[in-house]
């Protein structure tokens, strides 16, 4: 009987990898902003990430120099453009508190109740675009339907659905609508049987499991190191939300749950999102129906001069933490501005938790991270 001659093939561990580099982006600006990530990589496992920045920096620092301090607050909102009510919040919030100026009560509850709404309008859209980043298509118009409510009260408001211009130093350029209260409970009616479809949808989705559990994964400690905030820090344990220990405009008069996480994965950025708009609407109910009466603004000079020194106020936005820096000379424009955006301290933690992954994790974590990249390129 012959015995038949068996080729053996080379073992795997006897094949040499090499390294090379790809380009991921630079993306449209509607997407996540002009980004590029040069990245380095072994077959599809990920060595290195290095964001590349500055496509669309527009030197908005440097601008507020020459700017008087009413024109600087419609610089933020070109920023983080999800989260433009907030900014323009903690401009004017800034120069509020320089100035030892107290706006009415019926300002402070309408700026928490338009944040808060601002957020739900981002996180909507952030959901519908980490699904879509994803492979499920339907989530782009699930959110976008939802957000589109709000963006109708935004422009019934202040006649913008995007870049708000409605604060301003001393209160609100003009009232709310005759409508405004009817049509934001109309909202929180609506979303609250909305966001359960969330979960039938993505949230409860295996395939969505599986492509975010585990991946990306950012511990509480490096979370603190990164100076990660927002939900990319509470999904890894830290609690920082400055709305819960900062409380500013109308914040101290409503309870709410500071979402929270410990896994630290993509899946658990994403969670706490929606912990978020749950949260958000709770805000909004409570303060919906006790608007105060009252004047909304108190008058300022026409020409705001700052006494001389240093002023810092910070906000939550939908990303996390703002601070806005002034430096002052007396004069009426700021001798120096800065802004801590949560934006750069986020993206600075991605190559730490996407080396050893794949490409294909690469994108679902740059989507719980959640980078709009104009708040960094200022």
């Amino acid at each position: 009987m012959e015995t038949a001659t068996v080729n053996k093939a080379t073992p795997r561990n006897n094949f040499k990898s090499e390294e090379y580099f790809i380009n991921m982006g630079p993306q449209h600006p509607a997407t996540h902003g002009v980004l590029r990530l040069l990245l380095t990589i072994d077959g599809e496992i990920i060595k290195k990430v290095d964001p590349d920045l500055g496509y669309i920096h527009r030197s908005i620092e440097k601008m507020c120099e020459r700017d008087s301090y009413q024109q600087i607050v419609h610089l933020t909102d070109r920023m983080d453009y999800l989260s433009s009510h907030i900014n323009n919040e903690a401009v004017c919030l800034t120069v509020e508190n320089a100035l030892e100026l107290e706006v009415p009560e019926r300002v402070k509850v309408i700026r928490t109740i338009l944040g808060e709404l601002t957020r739900l309008a981002s996180h909507t859209l952030w959901w519908g675009v980490m699904g879509m980043d994803v492979g499920a298509l339907t989530t782009y118009f699930y959110g976008f339907r939802d957000r589109e409510m709000i963006n109708d009260i935004f422009e019934e408001t202040c006649g913008a659905r995007l870049t708000m211009n409605y604060n301003i130093p001393g209160g609100l350029m003009h009232d709310i609508h005759p409508n405004f209260v009817k049509r934001v409970k109309e909202f929180v009616a609506h979303f609250k049987t909305k966001l359960p479809e969330y979960d039938k949808l993505l949230t409860g989705n295996v395939i969505f499991q599986k492509r975010t559990k585990g991946v990306g994964i950012l511990t509480k400690e490096d979370a603190i190191n990164f100076g990660a905030s927002g939900p990319v820090a509470r999904a890894s344990g830290y609690s920082c939300d400055v709305r819960k220990y900062h409380p500013y405009s109308a914040l101290d008069l409503v309870s709410f749950n500071e979402a929270l996480d410990t896994a630290g994965d993509s899946f658990a950025r994403y969670t706490v999102r929606i912990q978020e708009m749950w949260e958000s609407l709770s805000i909004i109910e409570q303060l919906i129906d006790n608007i105060p009466e009252g004047d909304h603004k108190v008058e300022t000079k026409a020409v705001i001069k700052l006494p001389k020194g240093e002023y810092y106020q910070k906000v939550e936005t939908a990303r996390g933490e703002l601070g806005v820096y002034i430096l002052s000379d007396g004069s009426k424009n700021p001798y120096r501005m800065k802004f801590r955006s949560p934006g750069l301290s986020n993206l600075s933690l991605l190559n730490h938790i996407a080396v050893g992954g794949k490409i294909g994790d690469l994108v679902a974590t740059m989507a719980t991270i959640d980078i709009v990249v104009p708040d960094i390129d200022r």
